[in-house]
């Protein structure tokens, strides 16, 4: 009861932060333009806290009896059909329609975490990566760690590699995987703090997959923006960001194996972030192609309410009431070789 209590009181807290004007004034002028009629539900929920919806993936390395039994009994269901593509077995993600927060667990050292709270559609990149084991992994933006922790439970890498340039991130990100890793799989995992825009320079060809889960202009965080002088600037450099996804995928390509895969992620509804600057790169590297991710689309189709007229090789999952939520952009390329 306690702890229901505690988590509703601090719910209530969350929902009472207020929203930045200035960041909505700009996302309507923008996503009218951009998402047409779809804008106005999505608004809705991205201005909605109480409609946003937590999924638990669940832990491999670290079982839990009797907790898929409870969340069944709380009305939570397997996020992902087994008819997926890619979905291996250890991977199991729960979710359920009805939006609340399930209770967070603590980082207690020596001791692993059962889940991992996340936005479900944030699997999407781990599910379009496809990795298996023995595979040579990089994970570019890597903080604050749940898209590793997700790789870590589809398959075993030979060798995995979590970078995160900014320093404060880096620790959060050491933290997320000494939480969820068991200490004989630590030594796969190397953390590294490079600039991502310069990895492609350093390891050339060294890797068989490659996620960019880009920093991003990041809707839900902005909206709620506490200080509006911060978030005016944060407005002024969003059209700087581009430049620097394109040049984290441009040092992706160049650390990717010939055959390799690499798979872009955003959680903006931006095109400036997402489409144009997969087309840039597509227009400027001869030796990448997309790969066609559209059948796993329609497997999530029940679960996630996708941006229609989007290429193949992406997909934007679109916030909607009672859906899981987004936004999440995902695209797929591949390393051809350029000779």
């Amino acid at each position: 009861f306690f702890l229901s209590l505690k988590l509703e009181n601090k719910t209530k807290g969350k929902l009472q932060k207020q929203i930045c004007q200035v960041v909505l004034d700009h996302f309507e002028k923008q996503y009218t333009a951009e998402l047409g009629d779809a804008w106005s539900s999505v608004r809705d929920v991205l201005t909605s806290p109480w409609c946003w919806q937590h999924a638990l993936l669940l832990n491999r390395f670290s079982p839990c009896p009797g907790l898929e039994s409870s969340l069944a009994e709380q009305g939570y269901h397997p996020a992902f059909p087994a008819a997926l593509p890619y979905l291996p077995k250890a991977f199991s993600c729960y979710i359920r329609a009805a939006p609340g927060r399930f209770p967070a667990q603590r980082h207690q050292p020596g001791k692993l975490k059962d889940y991992y709270l996340l936005n479900a559609a944030s699997l999407l990149p781990v599910l379009a990566l496809e990795v298996e084991d023995g595979e040579d992994v990089l994970d570019l933006c890597a903080a604050p760690g749940g898209k590793s922790v997700a790789i870590l439970q589809c398959a075993c890498p030979g060798h995995f590699h979590c970078n995160e340039y900014d320093d404060l991130r880096s620790r959060w990100l050491e933290q997320t995987i000494e939480s969820f890793i068991p200490d004989a799989l630590i030594n796969l995992v190397m953390v590294s703090k490079l600039d991502g825009r310069k990895i492609g320079d350093l390891q050339p060809e060294f890797y068989d997959k490659v996620l960019v889960d880009a920093p991003c202009s990041n809707d839900r965080s902005w909206l709620f923006s506490a200080d509006p002088q911060q978030a005016v600037l944060r407005l002024m450099q969003r059209k700087e960001l581009s430049s620097l996804q394109f040049q984290l995928l441009r040092s992706a390509v160049k650390a990717l194996r010939p055959g390799g895969s690499l798979v872009y992620s955003t959680c903006t509804l931006s095109k400036a972030e997402n489409s144009n600057v997969i087309n840039l790169l597509l227009n400027s590297c001869r030796d990448v192609m997309p790969v066609d991710i559209s059948e796993m689309a329609r497997g999530v189709s029940q679960e996630f309410t996708f941006l229609s007229g989007m290429q193949q090789h992406e997909l934007l999952v679109l916030p909607q009431k009672g859906r899981a939520w987004g936004p999440m952009y995902v695209a797929k390329l591949k390393k051809i070789s350029s000779t």
